[in-house]
């Protein structure tokens, strides 16, 4: 391992490792979610506009109008799943809406068919079955207890709605090549924090702690986190992003369980287990299959 990709790698890690903490500070700041986001937004827009004047992308010919109002449409939608997302934690546990949120890339391959006339193959297809039999297992798992339906219920569609948002996200990224990925992200926050602007709850009490809860969110959760992750994906291939990636369900399922006790009966498990198979099969396998078509002599084609 070369020490370009061993230092990626270890970006990329801490990234995903930051990213599975996040809920647990979601959970303890007490705030209404739509308080953590704006100020998950406000704070994580100030280290980052520090970071773009620092790397010098605060220029006008970084961004076209075009890229711009692109990059907006994709801000509202980061936040909107950000709001989903966040909400779901407190009715279908933290595990659970992680792992229901993993739907994203099928969402991302069902968007990419409809509007970028993206082919739906067969491996496709049949990851896309694989995370429907397990999203299935996981609704079917629902408590009993009075009440508690109708919350876990919510928790899921709340889940699959940050997943499509985030996916719409990805949709609008995927128009915006070229474009200082930090830039990008400065954008975002700055777009949420102004939506979000005459919604925040300015009166809600937050004592210190909390507080220290909600900077965190924005400094190492969305500024660090956000250098950090960017970083890693200049420097490691493809495939090997896209199986660090793992470790943030991994990571959210281990802080779940440790700070508050949740613990996935099996029919959850199966499920939550068939969904990040079939996500990493969509997401590894598929970039496998592609690089090694694409090398002369079906040997593996050399990294970029």
């Amino acid at each position: 391992m070369n020490a370009e990709i061993k230092r990626g790698s270890l970006e990329m890690i801490a990234a995903m490792l930051i990213s599975g903490t996040i809920g647990w500070f979601v959970l303890m700041s007490g705030q209404p979610v739509i308080n953590v986001v704006f100020w998950r937004c406000a704070v994580g827009a100030l280290v980052l506009l520090a970071i773009c004047a620092a790397l010098g992308q605060l220029r006008r010919d970084s961004l076209t109008r075009t890229t711009l109002l692109v990059a907006i449409a994709g801000g509202v939608a980061l936040v909107v799943n950000w709001l989903l997302l966040f909400a779901a934690y407190s009715y279908a546990s933290i595990s659970i809406a992680t792992a229901v949120y993993n739907t994203q890339p099928f969402m991302l391959v069902a968007l990419g068919a409809l509007f970028l006339g993206e082919k739906l193959t067969l491996r496709k297809l049949f990851w896309l079955v694989l995370a429907f039999i397990g999203m299935t297992l996981v609704v079917l798992a629902q408590p009993k207890q009075a009440g508690g339906q109708n919350n876990y219920l919510m928790g899921i569609l709340l889940s699959l709605g940050a997943a499509f948002f985030y996916a719409l996200m990805a949709l609008a990224a995927k128009r915006l090549k070229g474009t200082p990925p930090h830039l990008i992200a400065l954008i975002q926050v700055t777009v949420g924090a102004l939506m979000l602007l005459p919604m925040v709850d300015f009166h809600a009490r937050a004592n210190a702690g909390q507080w220290g809860m909600l900077v965190t969110v924005g400094v190492l959760h969305t500024g660090i986190m956000y250098v950090l992750l960017y970083g890693a994906i200049q420097k490691l291939p493809t495939n090997l992003t896209g199986s660090l990636s793992f470790i943030y369900p991994i990571a959210a399922m281990l802080v779940d369980r440790l700070a508050f006790g949740h613990r996935l009966v099996a029919l959850q498990f199966a499920g939550a287990a068939l969904i990040l198979l079939a996500a990493a099969g969509m997401n590894l396998l598929g970039e496998r299959r592609v690089r090694l078509a694409a090398a002369p002599g079906g040997k593996q084609a050399p990294e970029q």
